[in-house]
């Protein structure tokens, strides 16, 4: 409790009296969505930091300052947190990308759908190295592999159209979108440790790889959809 200090009437000296009690100040309360939404962030972090194996409840509840019970509480255990958290990333992830077809022309969709890609990587890198680290089986159908099964599975639609309109075989269209995607994904996960040449430029490689083939390579590529052509 601070002194407040007061003149004695006189001119003289000021002489110091305590300052009045005031009221205790408490911590405030989160609600129990505002909880869950601390605890599903800091999992996110530590699984990213760890992987699944790695990462304990009694972590989780240390450092959002709870007891164990809290978490147990919202989510059942370490599995069902887990699972909240990889299903907001597939949902993240997925919904970046379909977004960012636009395009009409099957090269220009290619372009977005590794520049969407690219771009979750760089701005939700938490949760794209959850989504890459090995995971426990209960979550088989909500990892990596399978948002980009989901993905190829959109690709293929686009692919089989433009597959019918050249008269190429359209049962081709699955193959074709798998090799596509696997290509896209698998440069992500190396770029996610790299991080050189910047999103743009690998992009523009990857188009060019995708659309000319080895044997028609562009030495400079570029991208189509930024202006850069």
């Amino acid at each position: 409790m601070a002194d407040v200090q007061v003149g004695d009437g006189s001119g003289g000296r000021r002489r110091a009296v305590p300052a009045p009690a005031g009221k205790p100040t408490s911590r405030v309360r989160m609600s129990a969505a505002q909880r869950r939404e601390q605890l599903i962030s800091i999992g996110r972090q530590l699984f990213a930091e760890r992987g699944f194996d790695a990462t304990s409840i009694e972590e989780v509840a240390a450092r959002a300052k709870v007891s164990k019970p809290v978490v147990y509480e919202h989510f059942g255990g370490k599995e069902g947190l887990y699972a909240v958290v990889v299903d907001r990333e597939v949902r993240a992830l997925l919904d970046r990308i379909t977004t960012a077809l636009t395009a009409g022309h099957p090269r220009e969709l290619l372009e977005q759908a590794a520049m969407a890609l690219l771009g979750y990587i760089e701005e939700e890198t938490s949760g794209f190295r959850v989504l890459v680290r090995e995971s426990p089986l209960m979550s088989a159908t909500g990892n990596f592999s399978s948002v980009m099964n989901d993905v190829a599975h959109q690709v293929e639609h686009i692919l089989g159209a433009e597959f019918k309109t050249r008269g190429y075989d359209p049962k081709l269209a699955e193959l074709y979108s798998q090799a596509l995607v696997g290509m896209v994904a698998l440069t992500g996960r190396w770029w996610l440790e790299v991080r050189k040449p910047r999103k743009e430029t690998v992009a523009a490689h990857l188009v060019n790889l995708a659309w000319h083939g080895l044997s028609h390579l562009e030495p400079k590529p570029t991208l189509v959809t930024t202006g850069g052509r």
